[in-house]
């Protein structure tokens, strides 16, 4: 337990350049604090001690502002930044290197007793306040941006956006973690590229300019035929 502290500490080092020192991640972070309630609560819940488990788990819960059910299973490096009104259900699986961002909320939309939440495969960034509802793959190195609803499965290295989310260009398995720059809040990693998102916001602002224009040019025509039929009316008046 100790060994994955330790591994989860520097996960902080590595995502968030905030982080001063590690004294000020261990008493600071709501994240690492999460994490050090959920650990021995998970043990708990997998010896069979679900009381317990589940009574450890609420005081991390009001301490954090952050639920995780100890039956969840958390990888390596695992860091929710800000954290405050995250949720992770019961059979939620996360991988190694997974973010999560305030307001995430891994749920499920079944009543069934079995796997009803989502799994999250290694690498996988999730921005604030998304969804992801079911029990789906996000697939390494996959991207939920902000706000996103996820109903379905999720291809490897595909980014998700919208309510319900669609994959925002093409998907492609990515790079290993450590070999690429980290992309924050599930955005484009720093290389000068748009975060799909904005780029759908700029289609949408050109297009309704084109329409503006347009309807602009068809008034300033009906115009001119206006101008035009009463010049004429009043030629032919005289």
């Amino acid at each position: 337990m100790f060994k994955s502290l330790k591994d989860d500490i520097d996960a902080v080092f590595a995502r968030d350049p905030a982080a001063r020192s590690r004294i000020e991640v261990v008493l600071c972070y709501p994240g690492i604090h999460a994490l050090v309630f959920h650990r021995p609560a998970h043990a708990l819940w997998r010896r069979g001690w679900t009381l317990a488990a589940r009574f450890l788990s609420q005081w991390g819960r009001f301490m954090t502002g952050i639920e995780i059910h100890p039956g969840a299973r958390i990888g390596r490096r695992f860091f929710i930044d800000h954290g405050m009104g995250v949720v992770i259900g019961e059979t939620t699986e996360i991988g190694d290197d997974v973010t999560l961002y305030q307001g995430v909320t891994l749920g499920g939309v079944s009543l069934n007793p079995g796997k009803r939440h989502p799994t999250l495969e290694d690498g996988v960034v999730v921005g604030a306040n998304a969804l992801v509802l079911g029990p789906f793959t996000v697939g390494k190195g996959a991207r939920i941006g902000s706000n996103a609803v996820v109903l379905k499965e999720v291809p490897p290295g595909a980014t998700m956006v919208g309510m319900a989310a669609r994959i925002a260009g093409p998907a492609a398995v990515r790079r290993a973690p450590e070999d690429d720059c980290f992309p924050a809040y599930a955005t484009a990693p720093g290389n000068g590229t748009e975060h799909p998102l904005l780029r759908t916001i700029d289609r949408l602002s050109a297009r309704l300019e084109a329409l503006e224009h347009r309807l602009l040019e068809q008034e300033e025509r009906r115009e001119r035929g206006t101008q035009d039929g009463a010049g004429e009316a009043e030629r032919a008046a005289v």
